[in-house]
This record gives structure tokens, C-alpha cells and sequence, in this order.
């Protein structure tokens, strides 16, 4: 059975944009960055790939602690009950240490998940916005999202044997969406996954999951247009045989919903809310 939806916040059906965030997918006292700098600029498509703004960086220390994981580092966050349960968050182009992809693990944690954020950059600098744009092109020549098995075998293990992980499922952001795509189509162990605005290409198989898969885009994200979103949309109504959503969200850009402070724009936060919340709400269905 296959379930497609792609669709825009603001039409009527199933989604409700305007929804709030329920009390239990944030923990009270994360804390938030002060000011409001300027909307986040779109990472290229690979064809033209250029690095995407921080955004809103949090100042956010953690629930969690660091740890080894084989030859890689991770931040892991243990849930405070013991539910068998574990999500997999992949770094974008800003790191494994990036604050705001830990307070989204920690936001994940805090809802019955052992969490872990490890490395997949293996000990390489990610990119760095006071860089020159002009050598990002070769930067991400080094950082496949598709060449990742290693450090996923290592993961895995590591949560089997030393997490008493069951049940195991994955999140991505930007480059992680990719990575996440990636893992839905080779590992049937990893439950469900969410893909959030990860770069679709064109001439790859997009469509063999093996398990339910949620994919989030931004409807203003000028490297994922539209039509890629509909190219994908096609492929899996026509070959997924698993479950499937698609939602794009109206108005919103790339990193969107980890990196946007909630409380910067009103007009934002409904749709920042909407997508976090359905993020959490697959992963407790499928996982």
C-alpha cells in the first residue's frame, strides 16, 4: 500500500498548516538565539551546487553527550525510558556539531527516542559560511551523501549492541535528506525515514524504498524546484510499494525547519511547527 500527498499548507485536506506545535514535541526551557537575520538562501542543485547561509544558528548547548562510535565521533542523547527505540539525525553541510541539528535530536529524544548524531563528515571540516562560495563546489566533492554505508553499518551496531536499539529510524536535513533517501533504499533493518529538502536527482533510481519514507520540501526552495518535487511525486506513485508522503510547504525555503528560529517571523512559524510536528508524528507511526 502507498500513500501520496503532495500538497501545499495552505490547501485543505489532510495537513493543517495552521496547527499548533503540540506542548510534547519541544521540551520546555530550549534555548533561542536573539535577533532575526535574513530568510536562508538555497543550497545549489549538484549540477551548480554553491553552500546554503547558516540561517539562524542557536546558541544551544545540548542535552546530550559525545561519544566514539568505531572510527567515528557522535552526539548521542538516551531517552529517559528505556523504549527500544532510535533515530538516526544526519548532519547538513554545517556538521555534526552544528547546534541546531542537536537541539532537532534532543526535540526527537524527548519524545521516546535514543538519538544519535554522528560524524558522517569522518573527522573532515564541514563548511564553513565565512569561506570563499567559489571553492564549495570542491568542498562537496569530497562529502557524497550516497557513500556513507560504512559509517551507517557502524551506527547501526552501535545502537543494536550498546543502545538496545529494536527499532531504529532516521532523519536528514539538506545534505542528511539526501543521505536519508539514500538509506531508505538500501537498508530494510532502518523502520522509516524523513527526508527534509535533500537535493532529488533526476536520473536515479528515486523510487525503490524499503520503508515508509516521508519527504518535506520548501515550495521557495530555488535548487529543489518544483518540477523535481513532481518528477519524484510520479516516480513513486508509479513503483514505491511502500508508504510514502510528500509535503511541500507554501512560502518557505531551504532550511526551513531547522534553521529558522520559531518565534522570528509569525508568518513562519505556523508552517515551522506544521513540519516538525509531522516529522514526529512518522517516525511515531512507523518506527
Amino acid at each position: 500500500m502507498k500513500e501520496t500527498c503532495a500538497c501545499f499548507c495552505q490547501v485543505p485536506g489532510d495537513f493543517t498548516a495552521r496547527s499548533p506545535l503540540l506542548s510534547q514535541f519541544l521540551s520546555p526551557g530550549f534555548p533561542t538565539s536573539d535577533g532575526c537575520p535574513t530568510k536562508i538562501s538555497a543550497m545549489a542543485n549538484e549540477a551548480h551546487p554553491c553552500p546554503c547561509d547558516i540561517g539562524h544558528r542557536l546558541e544551544y548547548g545540548g542535552m546530550g553527550r559525545e561519544v566514539q562510535v568505531e572510527h567515528i565521533k557522535a552526539y548521542l542523547t538516551k531517552c529517559p525510558v528505556d523504549t527500544g527505540k532510535a533515530v538516526i539525525v544526519i548532519q547538513d553541510i554545517f556538521g555534526w556539531r552544528l547546534p541546531n541539528t542537536r537541539y532537532m535530536a534532543d526535540m526527537i529524544a524527548g519524545n521516546g527516542y535514543t538519538t544519535i548524531v554522528p560524524d558522517f563528515f569522518v573527522g573532515q571540516e564541514p563548511w564553513d559560511p565565512s569561506w570563499d562560495r567559489s571553492t564549495f563546489s570542491e568542498w562537496l566533492k569530497t562529502k557524497d551523501a550516497r557513500k556513507i554505508d560504512r559509517e551507517v553499518d557502524a551506527v547501526l551496531k552501535y545502537l543494536k549492541q550498546q543502545c538496545h536499539a529494536r527499532k531504529i529510524g532516521i532523519v536528514g536535513f539538506c545534505w542528511g535528506g539526501i543521505a536519508v533517501h539514500h538509506i531508505m533504499m538500501k537498508y530494510p533493518e532502518v523502520r522509516a525515514g524523513v527526508s527534509v529538502y535533500g537535493i532529488v536527482k533526476d536520473s536515479e533510481d528515486v523510487h525503490s524504498l524499503k520503508n515508509p519514507t516521508l519527504f518535506i520540501f520548501a515550495e521557495n526552495d530555488a535548487v529543489i524546484p518544483l518540477e523535481q518535487v513532481s518528477l519524484l511525486t510520479q516516480k513513486l506513485k508509479d513503483h514505491c510499494r511502500v508508504e510514502y508522503q510528500i509535503k511541500t510547504f507554501s512560502g518557505q525555503t531551504h532550511g526551513f525547519v531547522h534553521r529558522k528560529r520559531e518565534d522570528c517571523s509569525p508568518e513562519d512559524k505556523p508552517y515551522i511547527d506544521e513540519a516538525r510536528r509531522n516529522l514526529l508524528e512518522w517516525l511515531n507511526k512507523y518506527v
